[in-house]
């Protein structure tokens, strides 16, 4: 058979040719996408103390915090609202609850700088007019809580648990509340009593 390679050429020759003209093409190309596009850096913050603002049951706080403060201590130590418990401080207790963007969070595993941005509610923010929230009102009248210690992170999972399902059955408190811990044992006054609110909140429109 006769060789299709041009005339002075060798199939070799020609391969190598080829290599070498597309790793210049691409050389090109890349180069070019390069500069078009440079990579973003990404800025950042600590180790020192920095300027942060947080929304917190509807109004911006400004506080000043290190990198490695997680919002649970934040709001404790800095902006005041105690609330939220630190007791396992390791996302196992349920007692740091709060609310973030309308869902259930462990306060203790979120750092405050991640929490820019985002609507944080806290159980200060149930009752700003001074009045008790539907949820907080059936823990007194069923008598839910004891020491009360844990009661601030079960009024928080509650009112999550309603907003995503207002109309509940028992088993179903008991599983939705599963992430929070009463070291008194007073979860049957506990689940009664967001079985109370579930009632009271029907039609209501309660935030």
């Amino acid at each position: 058979m006769k060789s299709k390679n041009p005339p002075g050429t060798s199939r070799r020759g020609f391969i190598r040719g080829v290599g070498i003209t597309s790793t210049a093409v691409g050389a090109v190309v890349l180069e070019k996408t390069a500069l078009a596009e440079p990579f973003a850096v990404a800025k950042t913050i600590g180790p020192d103390a920095a300027p942060i603002t947080l929304k917190v049951n509807g109004k911006p706080v400004n506080i000043i915090v290190e990198p490695r403060v997680t919002l649970l201590d934040a709001m404790r130590n800095q902006i005041g609202l105690t609330g939220a418990k630190r007791v396992c401080d390791r996302g196992t207790c349920g007692a740091c609850t709060v609310m973030i963007d309308g869902k259930v969070n462990y306060s203790c595993t979120v750092l405050a700088i991640d929490a820019q941005g985002r609507d944080i509610q806290t159980i200060e923010g149930l009752a700003p007019a001074g009045k008790l929230h539907p949820v907080s009102a059936a823990f007194v009248s069923q008598d839910g809580q004891q020491c009360g210690y844990c009661t601030p992170g079960f009024v928080m999972a509650a009112k999550g648990f309603l907003d995503r399902n207002p109309d509940p059955s028992y088993e179903q408190v008991e599983h939705g509340l599963g992430g929070n811990l009463c070291r008194c044992g007073t979860y049957v006054g506990v689940r009664k009593a967001v079985l109370e609110a579930a009632k009271e909140m029907k039609g209501s429109r309660h935030a």
